[in-house]
């Protein structure tokens, strides 16, 4: 009995505390709501303490990373492994099964082992799940099965192993605490809803934050699945993978450059056209390819971002003699002709790349398929040398 007037005062103050952040009515879906009578029988898993006092942690080696600035992974003696994320400065420690937490550890955000029942909310990351066998370990989405192109992540919703829980900034906390999430993996996306952190936190679900986004070369951004592997224990299949895809790019990148130029964009709602900074990953990968972006000095170090907005004129002045042009098709659908491209933007039609017929258009999936990217590189080049070879995630708009 004590127990459930116990939770019944804890989450009177947990939804007090959504009323205070995201208004009176609180979260607009329904099944956000939990009621404490039926959920008076559980509560969250405990963390062991240590047995002995002078139990610590003693490291042992860090994980050699070549590419990747936004995280770190230290190893333990006993199996212990710490995730550092350097933008937020987080510490997860993951501690071996049946294995208590040793002494010392209490700025660390404690994860055990086995990990599993994860709401996985930060896309990018299922590629690289998916590729080392570990989509079992995922039971929450934060995508609706339509809006997955990755084939494994949309057939385990089709059957029901992995179940819609919200998005980002509308969580279904019922069926999170409910059902036993043990982690959730969010994008940068989540700084936009603080309140939803802060829910974590009093349900005692720990969370982190994927800060791939921020790496400005393409194989740190593929050197994340070194951060995957080790959380799901997969240390050995992720480097073997990250091997792979180096590989493969080292040998486009020792072609010969083409000193063709390459503009990136699409053009938003409110007919601004967004481009990339000069630091993203996505000029570095035209480099590699051979290329060169339109844009070599378009860069603002006073924030995050990864993409400017331009006024049309500005980005005529500058783009309009670019030998190729890509769309974008990640935010609005892409295009299926020069004539789509003209409509959204009718200056276009005076571009060298459009005159020419050198106009290109990301498929749907490329920016799920984190694991694309030494093919993208491939295909830029094949893009860039005219070669006849098959093309996986552009294609050529007539």
């Amino acid at each position: 009995m004590r127990r459930t007037i116990t939770l019944i005062c804890i989450l009177s103050l947990i939804f007090a505390g959504l009323a205070q952040s995201v208004g009176c009515a609180g979260p607009s879906s329904a099944n956000t709501e939990i009621n404490a009578s039926e959920i008076e029988s559980k509560e969250p898993e405990a963390v062991e303490g240590n047995k002995e006092e002078n139990d610590v942690l003693v490291y042992k080696e860090s994980e050699e990373l070549k590419y990747a600035k936004e995280f770190a992974i230290d190893y333990y003696e006993g199996g212990y492994t710490v995730l550092n994320s350097i933008q937020d400065d987080r510490k997860y420690l993951l501690v071996p099964e049946g294995k208590d937490v040793p002494g010392g550890c209490e700025d660390f955000i404690v994860i055990k082992r086995p990990v599993d029942d994860i709401y996985l909310v930060a896309s990018a990351a299922m590629d690289m799940v998916v590729n080392l066998d570990a989509l079992d370990s995922v039971k929450f989405s934060g995508q609706k099965e339509d809006n997955w192109y990755i084939t494994e992540a949309r057939e385990a919703m089709e059957k029901g192993d992995i179940v819609y829980a919200g998005k980002y900034n509308k969580p279904d906390y019922e069926t999170i605490y409910m059902e036993g999430c043990k982690l959730a993996i969010e994008n940068t996306m989540i700084y936009h809803s603080p309140e939803v952190l802060e829910q974590f936190d009093k349900f005692e679900i720990p969370y982190i934050v994927d800060y791939s986004s921020y790496e400005n070369h393409p194989l740190a951004r593929v050197e994340w699945i070194k951060f995957y592997g080790a959380l799901l224990g997969c240390e050995e299949k992720a480097k073997e993978i990250f091997n792979e895809q180096e590989e493969l790019i080292k040998k486009v990148e020792a072609k010969e450059k083409t000193g063709k130029s390459v503009v990136y964009f699409y053009v938003t709602s409110n007919n601004l056209v967004q481009v990339k900074k000069s630091s993203d990953y996505i000029p570095k990968m035209i480099e590699i390819a051979g290329g060169k972006y339109i844009f070599e000095n378009l860069d603002d170090d006073s924030t995050k971002k990864t993409t400017v907005n331009m006024q049309v004129e500005e980005f005529y002045k500058g783009a309009k003699d670019a030998d190729y042009i890509i769309y974008n098709s990640s935010i609005d659908g892409g295009i299926e002709s020069i004539d789509d491209l003209i409509n959204k933007c009718p200056f276009l039609e005076d571009f060298k790349a459009v005159k020419d017929g050198n106009v290109f258009c990301t498929t749907n999936d490329m920016y799920q398929q984190t694991l694309s990217t030494a093919y993208m590189i491939e295909d830029i080049n094949t893009m860039l040398t005219g070669e006849e070879n098959e093309m996986h995630y552009i294609y050529r708009v007539d």
